[in-house]
């Protein structure tokens, strides 16, 4: 089981972050980034899961600055808190910059990697196309990709989208698709948004189990 830590970040303000050591044989680095919900009890468990396969995570509470300690549940009045700190207060800018912060922490010793989900699944996506120091990235469900998809990632990029997704119309993921990108890979699944995260509605086991395998399986041939 990971633990919280207090990270200072490139603007000298403490975050916390959730950090999982790894067991066994260290495979690489892995910055995990939380959707709108803060690193809740979901977002932990997934770090702890990559830690269980050997890597060494880190997951950033990106809206510490402005709500420390923030986590909410995935009904109406957790999304409308979440969207508001998400649109409204923290700069996405920042976001970036506190990854940035991540990823140079676990470098040198050895690869390191990125995935995120819903929010943080546009996080990985910018960070893969604007951060330095990723050796792959693992995009799930983020609503900003599509309107990103020009932008080519610096490293070799999967995204995971539901077919039944209703904040992320098709047309949008067949944008990214046809971009063509030769280091970007993405899949389209029978699920809804949200469908890797067993506390949501849309939570779809065989989905959410292919895609962290494909997820597994970039980041070894990548050099974890």
């Amino acid at each position: 089981m990971g633990e919280f830590i207090r990270m200072t970040m490139a603007d000298g303000a403490e975050v916390a972050v959730y950090h999982a050591a790894p067991e066994g044989e260290r495979r690489g680095g892995l910055v995990v980034v939380q959707e709108i919900f803060g690193v809740n009890s979901h977002i932990r468990s997934v770090c702890d899961g990559y830690a269980a396969d050997g890597y060494e995570v880190l997951s950033p509470a990106l809206f510490d600055r402005e709500h420390p300690g923030f986590e909410v549940g995935y009904d109406s009045d957790g999304i409308a808190a979440g969207r508001h700190l998400a649109r409204d207060t923290h700069p996405f800018a920042l976001t970036l910059a506190d990854t940035q912060s991540c990823i140079d922490a676990l470098a040198g010793k050895g690869p390191v990697f990125i995935t995120g989900y819903c929010y943080g699944g546009s996080v990985a996506w910018f960070a893969a196309t604007r951060l330095a120091g990723l050796a792959a990235a693992s995009c799930y469900y983020g609503s900003l990709i599509p309107d990103a998809a020009d932008a080519e990632p610096d490293c070799p990029t999967i995204c995971h989208f539901g077919r039944h997704d209703k904040g992320i119309p098709m047309a949008g993921v067949e944008k990214l698709i046809g971009a063509d990108h030769p280091n970007v890979e993405v899949f389209v699944y029978e699920a809804g948004h949200g469908f890797n995260c067993d506390q949501r509605a849309d939570y779809d086991a065989a989905s959410a189990t292919l895609a962290r395998a494909r997820t597994l399986q970039l980041f070894m041939e990548n050099g974890g």
